[in-house]
């Protein structure tokens, strides 16, 4: 907490509990609605709706022990600061590590998905931009290369994706560069973040201005789709209503929570808040709570509209109204995904570099990157360093990312998070100004835990063969490793909660979070653990030889 101090390195406080929620919506209300949750629909049917309510739950008993945290620590740092105050210093390193992933490859996620919309608008109002400006250059030569194969192969072009041919004639139309190289950049992306990245810098108070404005915008949009959708639902599109069962909606897990992941930046500006202790706890829960009706609303919304099988495209809302002859409300739809997606490129935005800004106070990263703006007071190096990290992956990378990653990352800072109010605060002794109720869970961790496997056994049964078959060879059985541990995770935390009274709500919301892991596969853990080795690598190179807890104690 050195840097909260007043003097040249402290922010200015400008949000209020509306500026706070607007920026939670602002973060969640994105992606989700105006694309992942097409895919989702399809793999689950209506029922996703209920996925929806799951994945909210989940995330509620995260809220809870993020907004205790916030009224007990209201610094910068979100679930950094969170896990440094309750597991020490390399527990946070290792959040804020992964927190940089959650971050970073997102918004690179979205500013790719931004320009796609913004091509896309461009075209149909008859403003074309040039093929080569709207595509990274990885992603064009390995379609080049593509394309060129299938020709030596002696096969038309016709058999050639539209993928494909879109990147075989960016590289082709584009500049030509010494090395055989040509000039193929992704412009639209890169001068979304250049344009978010300066908002930022110039001040909290012109960013959060410009979130309320786009937050506005899109709330509009999505009560019209709502209202208008509704006049066009089929009661029948809703049967069968779990087409796939269980394991189809659950399939849907990653892109669901791909959706929520906004909500914890809010915790990353709770050195500008007016009054955090207060404002902070409020506005998280305001958030999820109308995000999740939102959500749950529209899903229902497009899956009576059209059949879930038809809903598997990247511009759902825009499909459906189009596909019922309403296109006046379809081009709306993908005129405010624009601005949706900007509105969430700009959240994270403000969150990574003041993630930075904290782990370089506590000594863990080079000064400079605490270093605040005399004029703007924004972590103005931080926040430079955070636009380049987006921009240029951007502007020249095929990001083929998985959400999985991104989501991996934020489950990891919730489940830390939860344990952490299990460490300072397990029985709701705090005297903070919020604190998340205490339930004693003695008994009810382990009679909810046997209630959700009988649960299992009775209604999934196609999914315990298909498990138990698994484990009989070691290439389909180790997928299933993450689901092991967390058997004997359960197991061991119903002994901890019967011996230790455990508070109820953060044992379940680390269990949920560790749950929803595991649904995320085996690559993407493997991908995670590769970060985590470079990250430590990192942290006993620089940050434990100059953190400041150490040279204190030395």
């Amino acid at each position: 907490m050195l840097g909260t101090d007043p003097g040249s390195q402290s922010l200015e406080r400008h949000l209020t509990v509306r500026d706070l929620t607007s920026l939670g919506i602002a973060a969640v209300i994105g992606a989700g609605i105006f694309s992942t949750i097409g895919n989702a629909a399809h793999d689950g049917g209506p029922a996703v709706s209920l996925l929806f309510v799951f994945t909210a739950i989940a995330c509620a008993f995260s809220a809870l022990c993020y907004a205790q945290f916030a009224a007990t620590i209201p610094v910068s740092g979100s679930a950094y600061t969170y896990a440094y105050a309750s597991f020490g210093e390399l527990a946070a390193w290792i959040i804020g590590w992964a927190l940089i992933m959650e971050y970073a490859v997102g918004n690179i996620v979205v500013a790719i998905s931004w320009s796609d919309y913004f091509t896309g608008l461009m075209d149909g109002v008859g403003l074309q931009i040039p093929i080569w400006l709207t595509m990274g250059m990885q992603s064009a030569h390995r379609y080049y290369g593509e394309v060129l194969a299938l020709m030596q192969a002696g096969k038309p072009l016709s058999e050639a994706t539209a993928t494909q041919l879109l990147g075989y004639n960016a590289w082709n139309s584009a500049p030509e560069l010494p090395g055989g190289l040509r000039l193929v950049i992704d412009l639209p992306a890169g001068l979304i973040t250049l344009a978010i990245t300066a908002l930022v810098y110039i001040g909290i108070k012109e960013s959060k201005n410009a979130s309320n404005i786009l937050v506005g915008l899109k709330l509009v949009v999505v009560a019209v789709v709502i209202l208008v959708g509704a006049f066009y639902v089929k009661p029948e599109n809703w049967s069968p209503f779990a087409p796939n069962g269980i394991g189809g909606v659950l399939k849907g897990v990653s892109a669901v929570f791909f959706a929520y992941i906004g909500f914890d930046a809010i915790s990353t500006t709770a050195e500008e808040c007016k009054n955090p202790q207060r404002d902070l706890p409020r506005a998280m829960i305001y958030a999820l709570i109308i995000c999740t009706i939102l959500y749950v609303i529209v899903t229902l919304v497009l899956t009576g509209m059209v059949n879930y099988t038809e809903l598997a495209v990247g511009d759902p809302l825009a499909y459906v109204f189009n596909k019922v002859g309403v296109e006046w409300l379809g081009g709306v739809v993908a005129v405010s995904a624009v601005f949706a997606m900007a509105s969430v490129l700009l959240v994270f935005q403000i969150g990574q570099p003041r993630i930075w800004m904290t782990m370089s106070r506590d000594g863990l990263l080079p000064p400079v990157f605490a270093r605040v703006h005399p004029k703007f007071r924004t972590p103005s190096f931080s926040t430079i360093v955070t636009g380049f990290f987006v921009g240029i992956p951007a502007l020249l990378l095929n990001m083929d990312l998985v959400i999985d990653l991104t989501s991996i990352g934020t489950l990891f800072a919730f489940a830390l998070v939860c344990g952490g109010i299990l460490i300072i605060d397990p029985y709701g002794t705090s005297d903070a100004r919020f604190k998340v109720p205490y339930i004693n869970g003695q008994f009810l961790v382990p009679l909810i835990l046997t209630v959700c496997g009988v649960l299992v056994l009775i209604y999934n049964q196609a999914g315990i063969r298909e498990f138990t078959k698994a484990l009989g060879s070691y290439e389909e059985g180790r997928h299933y490793i993450p689901m092991l541990v967390f058997f004997g995770f359960c197991l061991g935390l119903s002994w901890l909660s019967f011996r230790k009274r455990l508070s109820l709500l953060p044992t379940l919301g680390l269990l949920t979070n560790l749950y929803l892991m595991t649904q995320l596969g085996l690559n993407n853990w493997l991908l995670f653990f590769a970060w985590l080795v470079i990250g430590l690598a990192v942290y006993f190179n620089y940050g434990y030889k100059k953190s400041k807890l150490r040279l204190k104690h030395a």
